[in-house]
């Protein structure tokens, strides 16, 4: 085995050397992918957490994130790590289509070519072939499953050598942006949750697809939604369309210590709602808020294939899925948007202090 080992290295090297030769690569061009397990207590198994990481030239290429409806982006599965130590981002994805991570490749993939190791955890129910309204709905154990991944990320032989010690920031994606505010410090209010889908006036799409399932959500245990999900070893969260931002307990975004950045997507008065968050962004005491008013939330998801919108309608998935702002390609959103949380990560995580 150690004599398959060395062989292995060698091609890899070789391969490398060649491509750096043909096709003056880069440090940085290449982005490694694996999946590890994390063991998670509360789910009483093990979470499947995908990890995207700046690697050599070797691996076998993969494209995660592709359907019917979205075009996938290209990695290599397996390929050695890269020389150096990296930040670490951890990844919470959203609920729906876009509920594995898989479905946010098109972000981690880049951030990954950027200088960072980005984990995301499959939280489970929240989308695939398993998707659960009630479990979906049980916002509280999101959390745990991005603070399970930490631990089982750091343990990893894999990656000990090459991660910054105690550079760790968390990005959130839609529920995933709920998810990060609450490893912030923010906390749940059990009642407002309770309440969330007593009307369509929050989320018509979402509570819909609850009632549709037979889901009562004053008849769900609420009590464990109150805890403090607070994880110390963020320094810095990013929350992207964060929704549902309605069911926190107002008073407790004050106490949050570490910065926080917010951002929308919409036109001002456009924003559902349950997604604006510049009020949030206000009470935190290092909170910062920006806007992309020309994209949507849709504009979360990957890159529409030719027809993805039709294929939407006919099969009734009921949100405009390809859908974005006025005058701008989802494409020019996701360079917008990979642009802004790479800067911001950068500023919170690389700069030495």
């Amino acid at each position: 085995m150690k004599l398959l080992s060395k062989i292995a290295t060698v091609l890899c090297s070789t391969m490398a050397l060649t491509l750096m030769v043909n096709q003056s690569a880069a440090a940085g061009d290449f982005v490694g992918v694996r999946q590890i397990a994390a063991p998670s207590k509360e789910r009483g198994g093990a979470l499947a957490v995908t990890i995207w990481y700046p690697a050599e030239a070797c691996g076998k290429p993969v494209t995660l994130g592709e359907n019917p409806f979205f075009a996938g982006t290209d990695a290599m599965l397996e390929a050695p790590i890269s020389r150096g130590k990296f930040p670490l981002i951890l990844l919470s994805h959203g609920a729906g289509l876009g509920g594995t991570p898989e479905a946010m490749s098109w972000i981690a993939t880049p951030l990954a070519r950027q200088g960072f190791i980005v984990a995301a955890p499959l939280h489970p129910g929240n989308g695939g072939a398993l998707r659960s309204a009630a479990e979906t709905m049980k916002l509280w154990l999101r959390p745990a499953d991005i603070t399970a991944s930490l631990d089982a990320v750091a343990r990893q032989p894999f990656f000990e050598d090459h991660l910054d010690p105690g550079k760790v920031g968390a990005l959130g994606l839609s529920m995933g942006g709920n998810t990060v505010l609450a490893l912030a410090g923010a906390r749940i209010d059990p009642d407002r949750l309770a309440r969330y889908c007593d009307t369509d006036a929050f989320n018509p799409s979402l509570c819909g697809w609850v009632r549709e399932s037979g889901v009562d959500l004053h008849a769900m245990d609420m009590k464990p939604a109150g805890r403090n999900n607070e994880d110390k070893r963020i320094r810095f969260a990013m929350a992207i369309d964060p929704a549902p931002v309605d069911v926190f307990q107002g008073g407790t975004f004050s106490g949050i210590s570490i910065p926080v950045g917010i951002v929308n997507l919409g036109k001002p008065g456009q924003i559902p709602p349950t997604a604006l968050a510049s009020g949030i962004a206000g009470a935190i005491p290092n909170g910062t808020y920006s806007v992309i008013g020309d994209a949507s939330h849709y504009s979360m998801f990957g890159e529409c294939k030719p027809g993805a919108a039709e294929r939407a309608a006919s099969e009734k998935i009921g949100d405009p899925i390809c859908s974005d702002g006025d005058g701008r390609s989802r494409a020019d959103i996701h360079k917008r948007l990979i642009a802004m949380v790479a800067e911001a990560f950068d500023r919170a995580l690389k700069t030495r202090r």
